[in-house]
């Protein structure tokens, strides 16, 4: 699985407390070999985030992505459920 970040996911991450980025880079590890990992709970959007789906790496927090082609993926979006949907 080929993995693409968007400016906007990358400045999110930038942001991101240390240990919530671990989880992340280990989330991202896993999609790569895995994207349907129960681990991840991949699951597709719908309203203003329709066509775009969703993992999890820690609690609430959550990475949003479009799916390119079956071995691609652009990563957009990082944040908290009420961050991303509120």
């Amino acid at each position: 699985m080929r993995i693409y970040f968007h400016r906007q996911f990358d400045k999110q991450y930038s942001r991101l407390p240390a240990a919530q980025k671990k989880r992340l880079e280990e989330a991202i590890l896993l999609f790569r070999k895995d994207p349907y990992s129960p681990v991840l709970r991949n699951h597709a959007l719908s309203g203003n985030w329709t066509g775009h789906r969703s993992i999890s790496f820690g609690g609430d927090w959550r990475a949003h992505y479009k799916a390119i082609s079956d071995d691609e993926a652009l990563f957009i979006a990082i944040g908290t459920h009420s961050q991303l949907y509120g």
